[in-house]
């Protein structure tokens, strides 16, 4: 088999397709032949050495990948209700740049119908994101009015997605006009273009007394404001700093970092306290020994998607040997929905 190995942290040049040997399964897991593998941008923060679950768990050198779609080829002992050749996903905690991978067997899905390979190898990382975000933190309820950041993006056009799904009112924020169109497609009911417009003087239009749900993956660039314009009783939820990180190049930008980190907001407590807001946070990759929650995060997106309460996210694919591009595209800030590698 293949797989895609990054040997130190550093720019593009860093991710190698390299050869070896067959993976077994081991009892109770899975061993799919991957056809297409989600791009994340937590990826790209991996390459830069920056992604601390990466460091802890695996260190280097290192596959990136939380997902994959294929098929079925070969079982652990114990697993009995997959056959060889069966269409699945998988949801993997680093490895899924690969031609063959293996996971156990509750982290591997059936395809929902109606979805490509491409398709549903785009779900995992930003559904489970939205849905953990919504539903595990947010707890958002119909009537309630949510903000969500990079609004045609994969985990942002998920949130909006999911947002629609429960009677929520969402308002997507995107970052070019080509962007807007994808965004209304996805359910948004407002969307604010904030390269033409004022991003919070249109935010305070569209929701005067604030949002119940602001969901912000920005950093430092709009976090403050995010938490501004949060409304008593509502909910922050972070989940990234793409802000702080490069569009170009590749590496970090170690001065501008810094000075972006010094920058960030504290919350205080007391403060928390008397605006009667609450600020919330996760990174997923610390969640895999939650098994029922995901399980259970899975099993209600697969059957939002079977009920096509949900839809396949826009996707670009890249032949697996191209994932520098691939990696390059999604940190410009231009891609719209998944980046994917087909095998």
């Amino acid at each position: 088999m293949q797989h895609i190995q990054i040997s130190r942290p550093g720019s593009y040049d860093r991710l190698k397709l390299i050869d070896a040997p067959e993976p077994q399964p081991g009892p109770g897991e899975v061993r799919v032949a991957v056809q297409a593998i989600g791009v994340n941008y937590a990826d790209c923060v991996i390459r830069m050495g920056l992604y601390a679950s990466a460091k802890e768990y695996v260190g280097w050198p290192i596959t990136p990948g939380f997902e994959v779609a294929g098929t079925v080829d070969g079982l652990g002992a114990g697993v009995k209700d997959l056959a060889l050749g069966d269409e699945v996903l998988a949801v993997t905690r680093f490895g899924g740049y690969a031609t063959q991978v293996v996971a156990p067997r509750h982290q591997v899905f059936a395809l929902p119908q109606g979805w490509s390979m491409q398709q549903a190898a785009g779900l995992p990382a930003v559904f489970l994101t939205a849905w953990y975000a919504l539903h595990e933190l947010a707890h958002v309820r119909p009537g309630e009015t949510m903000l969500v950041h990079s609004a045609a993006g994969g985990v942002g056009g998920a949130l909006v997605q999911l947002g629609k799904a429960a009677g929520a009112r969402v308002v997507g924020v995107v970052g070019s006009e080509h962007k807007v169109p994808v965004a209304i497609a996805l359910g948004a009911d407002e969307v604010i273009d904030k390269s033409k417009h004022s991003l919070w003087r249109m935010a305070e239009r569209v929701s005067p007394k604030g949002y119940d749900v602001v969901l912000d993956a920005n950093g430092v660039s709009t976090l403050r404001q995010s938490f501004r314009h949060t409304a008593s009783a509502g909910r922050l939820v972070i989940y990234g700093f793409h802000s702080m990180l490069p569009r170009s190049g590749g590496r970090p930008q170690w001065l501008s970092l810094a000075f972006d980190w010094l920058r960030t907001p504290r919350f205080n407590p007391l403060d928390l306290t008397n605006a009667n807001k609450s600020v919330l946070a996760f990174n997923l990759s610390y969640l895999f020994d939650k098994r029922e929650m995901l399980q259970r995060g899975m099993n209600e997106l697969l059957r939002l998607a079977q009920e096509g309460a949900i839809h396949p996210p826009e996707t670009k694919a890249y032949p697996m040997a191209q994932v520098a591009d691939a990696h390059e595209a999604l940190e410009s800030g231009q891609t719209v929905g998944k980046l994917v590698l087909t095998t």
